[in-house]
C-alpha cells in the first residue's frame, strides 16, 4: 500500500516526501480531533466510578 501510495505522488524525492508528510499529518488531526472525540463517550472502559 506504501509503495503504491509513493508511486502515485508527483514529483522528486523531496516533494514526495513533503505531500506524503502532509497527509500523515492530516490524517492523525483528523483522528485527534473528528474521530476520537466522538468515540470517546461510546467506549466502555472509560464509564468510570469511584465510591467511598
Amino acid at each position: 500500500m506504501y509503495g503504491w501510495l509513493w508511486r502515485h505522488l508527483p514529483g522528486p524525492f523531496a516533494v514526495k516526501f513533503v505531500i506524503a508528510l502532509v497527509l500523515v499529518l492530516g490524517l492523525v488531526a483528523l483522528l485527534m480531533f473528528v474521530v476520537f472525540p466522538w468515540l470517546d463517550p461510546l467506549l466502555w472502559f472509560n464509564n468510570v466510578s469511584v465510591n467511598n
